[in-house]
């Protein structure tokens, strides 16, 4: 039953039309006028910067993606780390199915690194520093804004912070009860392989460390560059506040309902920052204008992907739905 709920959720359709159902819901109680006017507000040579900025940032994500494979040995190039990052980023956001950017990325990988193990171990373990990277930053907003947030909001943002760790032990104790002796002897094989790949990295605790460090930054380099379309959407709230309220959002755009959390992180602006009384008109427009910045940045990196990689970057794209990974957590802005 789970089995089939997940195969659901993974269903193009399924995230489409919750995008659709999330947007639909948000329009249908804004003023449309409004909103385009908050969006052509953004001046074009802005937009171009943020974007420069956002495959910029993402430079940085190819370095700590590259570091944790190597922890892991599993050695690549930085050519071929850019190659593969951003064929994965392009397929994040127009393969947001089934196949997923993080698919991609390790298809192409394991077609250059023989190590497959170490591909994925490090391709999990730089995931979740995304994830935790960006609970980090949320939790320094939270700090920094302790009157700023009424009763009910602060146990929200608790509930929210209680269930990322029981999450994270539920895949412990998962770990930890799965019986792998009745397991395949290829799926044996591989954890064997993973297992050693860990201890690698286990022992090189300050790598690990540091591209938790690269993702800090690369997580608060995005929320300046969202920081920058929210004001010139005539967004304007302190900094601390966006400090806590947009890694939340993103976090909640970890619901598998959406295509890469379109729609589902709007609608989450517009709660969070409804007690800071920002008009839910601009929450939207931010979200909207971001998403744009998302989708260009992605076909951007398709582009250099492929100008790198040639046909092979169609073929993975292609061939990365039987990689059937798990592993899509983090929405690429």
């Amino acid at each position: 039953m789970t089995t089939k709920i997940a195969a659901t959720l993974r269903h193009p359709l399924v995230r489409i039309g919750g995008s659709l159902l999330f947007l639909g819901i948000l329009l249908v109680f804004l003023p449309v006028h409004k909103l385009a006017v908050a969006l052509r507000s953004i001046p074009l040579t802005l937009w171009l910067w943020v974007l420069a900025g956002f495959l910029a940032t993402h430079i940085i994500g190819v370095v700590k993606w590259r570091l944790t494979l190597h922890i892991s040995n599993a050695r690549l190039t930085f050519a071929q780390a850019v190659r593969c990052y951003f064929a994965g980023l392009f397929g994040t956001v127009f393969l947001p199915s089934v196949v997923g950017g993080d698919v991609v990325r390790m298809g192409l990988a394991f077609r250059i690194q023989r190590n497959r193990a170490g591909v994925l171990l490090g391709s999990l373990v730089d995931r979740l520093l995304d994830t935790i990277s960006l609970a980090v930053v949320a939790g320094v907003g939270v700090l920094l804004i302790p009157g700023a947030l009424d009763a009910r909001h602060r146990r929200a943002f608790i509930m929210l912070a209680v269930i990322f760790v029981l999450a994270f032990a539920g895949l412990l104790v998962l770990l930890r009860v799965t019986p792998w002796q009745r397991l395949p002897f290829k799926v044996r094989r591989l954890f064997v392989k993973v297992r050693r790949a860990w201890r690698s990295m286990a022992s090189q605790p300050q790598y690990v460390l540091v591209s938790l460090a690269l993702g800090i930054v690369i997580q608060t380099g995005l929320l300046l560059l969202s920081a920058a379309i929210a004001s010139a959407c005539g967004l304007h709230v302190a900094f601390r506040v966006w400090l806590l309220v947009w890694p939340l959002a993103k976090l909640l755009a970890l619901v598998p309902l959406t295509l890469g959390g379109l729609g589902i992180r709007e609608a989450g602006l517009v709660a969070l920052l409804a007690p800071f009384r920002v008009p839910a008109t601009l929450s939207v427009a931010t979200g909207l204008a971001w998403e744009s910045i998302i989708i260009v940045g992605g076909l951007l990196a398709g582009l250099i992907s492929f100008l790198i990689g040639g046909t092979s970057f169609a073929r993975t794209v292609i061939h990365a739905d039987g990689l059937r990974s798990s592993e899509e957590l983090t929405p690429v802005g």
